[in-house]
């Protein structure tokens, strides 16, 4: 270690974390700079490690020393598709340009974790007999190399997904050494594979223990919690003095914002933004709060969530729900009455009432003046005509106020050069008895906007007080600028529509961006937004005592400081964050914070491991979707129903085959222009593709192939092609959505408006099926089993309802968390 550690320092070597590309895991893997080691490195890019050997027994993950080849060895990257069962074999003529390439030397920090592994299958191993002591078993993860136990069981447990460890790898040996852990579950049973998905995300979601849940405080429907009257002296009362109200999505229990704006005596506006004030329930170090440190956020896939915190808590006593008392930390806004420009702003613990629980599609029918949505508004209902239009105006006059005050601090931000990035955020709906009823895209309202700049404007705000305060201490969260090659793929593809992207700053890239329009297809700004959300670097937090001021900028947001502090409920970070709040306003007072304040380096040990969790939670959230979607095109057959063959825009070419979205059910997939065998797609005189000899030309922004009988095919960026979606079924591996391009033309239905009207209902298909045939598997083995799953089953859910995909009406909200939002936020 002394060796490599001269060895980093004196610049031979290079430290770094590897990174195993999944779709090439034999051959290729990266090495990416984050700043280790103490001497600066000239080099631009990631550095290639080509080759199994070339690793050195290092595993993804792990932090390595890295020592760099001669130039005249470097290798390029692969630009073909490539399915992972051939990862083998290099093709020919298939890397880019020259990139620099070296091998490790060592290894720094080992990350090795618990793994999700698949024994071989009888055919797969004809000469292990029963008794065989040594199994390599294939972990579920394509990064992963293959492990070697020791069992007698490998026979009866080859239908399963099973847990294991790595223990050592002999330098003599191709594989690493490990040991046998558990069983999760059969192979392609949901709740297994549901399992899997946390297992390989180190996702922990044990039940909230005795000692957990005796720190909560008492509250249900007969004896409901009530205000301390000790404690309604040290906060300031808004309850009859403020019209406060929340909007959420539909069915939403956690609610932690709620807003609030009103005239002042002088004439200028109060603008309010009031959140849960969990850190009153949720003492430092408590029990509770240690184990909301380790999950360190609410874990949401796609057909249920696993809470950071106890449902008391998240469901109801810190719940911002209507007509009922609550603790809340308010920030306070004097604004100019026209210009709107911040005159004060002050932070308070209070108590508030919250007067209204809207659902986004309401407050956006008051914004719109549509009247039919007051039916909707439970709280106006058993008033008197009077009383209600009263309140209506009253109400109406707030949300649009609301909205200009957003609209003009989204100009201020658009003006130093916020982001505008396309991400498809999804929520699944629940009917009446819990089951799931659709999967459904959220659709972009003004509200969602006006509701998210008062969030960014309470985030930005409070991220100045508590560095201000805590110069050393305090928990922002910075979003550094993207590395320039990362944008050649979106300029590339641009340029092939005629649009020119600046990306040398934040600002010309969003001016870019809001030009690059096809007035003949929405697809391609919606495309081009979502590449350059791709190439944008991942918002991180971090402790203000980790790095310089210069540092803190938020690029996405284009804001010099930001933080979290709005969702307390499901957010660690935004835990500590009330904490420094808090304790700002205590040293202006009384100057004993020692409770509520990290050191610098134990902050940034903190905010690595949030980090890390909500890296997994994304991975999480990704995964589980993507198993939802296989299940539901598993058992079909795009020649039987019309559900698996849809339009498809390109948005990258391939040496051998080209990227295409599936905006219908917003897949993306590879779809191949030569096959296994060597054939390439040939255009029939019908229209219809079919595989013939011949071979294929690529250039920057189309690719042709030319067959030996037949038209040639020539498909360019942004092209609609007709797709038909097939699943590439693995029995060690996750399956994945494999795509195949049918027809060169947009797919065209019978009757294209009855089938924009069926959307949703082939998304409630999509989930209600995957759901209801996962639940008759269960039940045929419920009866050809005896024992009693329900302890296994108590590991790995929180929620248990009538059956496993029913969900408690505690946690009907399951919006999905937008991974590009967590770049723009």
């Amino acid at each position: 270690m002394e060796i490599l550690e001269a060895g980093i320092k004196s610049g031979r070597y290079i430290q770094g974390t590897l990174n195993v590309n999944k779709h090439r895991a034999q051959l290729e893997a990266f090495v990416r700079l984050q700043g280790f080691g103490s001497k600066e490195t000239e080099l631009q890019s990631d550095i290639l490690i080509y080759g199994a050997r070339a690793r050195n027994r290092a595993i993804h993950g792990d932090v390595v020393a890295v020592e760099l080849l001669p130039w005249q060895d470097w290798k390029g990257r692969t630009v073909a598709l490539c399915e992972n069962e051939t990862e083998d074999k290099a093709p020919a003529d298939t890397t880019g340009d020259p990139m620099p390439t070296g091998k490790v030397v060592g290894i720094i920090q080992k990350n090795w974790r618990d793994y999700v592994v698949t024994f071989p299958s009888k055919e797969e191993s004809p000469s292990q007999g029963r008794n065989a002591q040594k199994i390599l078993v294939t972990p579920w993860d394509y990064r992963i190399p293959k492990i070697r136990i020791s069992t007698q069981q490998a026979e009866a447990l080859q239908d399963y997904r099973v847990v294991v460890r790595i223990d050592s790898w002999e330098s003599s040996s191709l594989y690493p050494n490990g040991h046998f852990v558990r069983v999760l579950g059969r192979i392609g049973d949901l709740e297994g594979e549901i399992a899997a998905i946390l297992v390989e995300n180190s996702i922990c979601v044990a039940p909230f223990s005795e000692i957990q849940m005796s720190e909560m405080p008492m509250s249900s429907s007969k004896n409901p919690w009530k205000v301390n009257p000790e404690e309604e002296n040290n906060r300031l009362d808004l309850r009859d003095t403020h019209l406060i109200f929340s909007i959420d999505p539909k069915g939403c229990q956690d609610v932690d914002d709620a807003l609030s704006i009103r005239a002042l005596p002088n004439g200028n506006l109060e603008l309010g933004v009031h959140i849960a004030d969990v850190t009153h329930f949720v003492a430092a170090n408590s029990y509770t709060d240690v184990e909301a440190r380790a999950r360190a956020t609410t874990y949401y896939l796609a057909d249920r969530r696993y809470d950071m915190l106890p449902s008391v808590l998240s469901a109801d006593i810190c719940s911002l729900l209507s007509g009922v008392d609550r603790y809340a930390v308010s920030v306070l806004w004097e604004l100019e009455k026209e210009s709107y420009e911040t005159l004060h702003v002050c932070y308070k613990r209070t108590i508030i009432r919250s007067a209204y629980k809207l659902a986004y599609e309401a407050a956006q029918g008051l914004l719109d003046g549509d009247s039919s949505v007051v039916d909707d508004i439970l709280e106006l209902k058993d008033l008197d005509e009077r009383t209600r239009e009263k309140k209506l105006a009253e109400l109406v006059w707030a949300i649009s106020k609301l909205t200009d005050v957003a609209r003009h601090v989204r100009a201020q931000r658009d003006s130093c050069g916020a982001l505008e990035l396309e991400g498809v955020e999804i929520r699944v709906q629940l009917d009446d008895k819990n089951n799931i009823h659709d999967l459904i895209p959220k659709q972009p309202l003004e509200v969602h906007e006006t509701v998210a700049e008062c969030m960014i404007l309470a985030n930005h705000w409070v991220a100045k007080k508590i560095s201000e305060n805590f110069p050393h201490q305090a928990l922002l969260r910075q979003h550094p600028p993207p590395r320039q090659e990362f944008f050649t793929e979106l300029r590339e593809c641009a340029s092939a529509k005629g649009f020119s992207m600046d990306t040398r700053s934040n600002k010309a890239l969003a001016e870019s961006l809001d030009k690059a329009n096809d007035p003949l297809d929405p697809i391609v700004n919606k495309l081009l937004r979502s590449m350059a959300t791709y190439a944008m670097s991942n918002a991180l937090y971090f402790s203000t005592g980790s790095c310089p001021e210069e540092e803190f900028h938020h690029y996405g947001l284009a804001l010099d400081k930001y933080t979290h502090f709005t969702s307390p409920i499901r957010r660690y970070a935004d835990i500590v964050v009330h904490r420094l709040l808090m304790a700002a306003t205590l040293k202006e007072t009384t100057g004993d914070v020692k409770d509520y304040v990290f050191s610098n380096k134990d902050l940034q040990e903190l905010c690595k491991h949030i980090n890390n969790r909500n890296r997994a939670a994304q991975r999480a959230q990704k995964q589980s979707t993507e198993l939802f979607q296989c299940m539901y095109f598993k058992d079909k057959t795009p020649e039987a129903d019309e559900r698996c063959v849809a339009d498809g825009v390109i948005y990258s070419i391939r040496t051998n085959g080209v990227l295409v979205f599936v905006p219908r059910y917003g897949i993306k997939g590879a779809a191949y222009m030569k096959n296994k065998e060597g054939l390439v797609i040939s255009c029939q005189g019908d229209g219809s593709f079919q595989w013939k000899p011949g071979s294929l030309h690529r250039s920057q922004n189309r690719i042709t192939s030319t067959a030996t009988t037949g038209e040639s095919v020539t498909l360019s960026l942004f092209d609609h092609v007709t797709v038909k979606i097939l699943v590439q079924a693995s029995r060690c591996h996750a399956d994945t959505i494999k795509l195949e391009i049918i027809r060169n033309a947009p797919y065209q239905t019978p009757d294209t408006e009855a089938s924009q009207k069926n959307f949703h209902v082939v998304k409630s298909d999509l989930v209600k099926e995957v759901s209801q045939s996962a639940e008759a598997a269960q039940r045929a083995q419920e009866k050809a089993r005896v024992e009693v799953m329900d302890e296994d089953y108590q590991k790995y859910c929180q929620t248990k309802g009538a059956s496993l995909y029913q969900l408690l009406e505690e946690i009907r909200d399951l919006a999905l968390l937008d991974v590009s939002a967590e770049i723009r936020t």
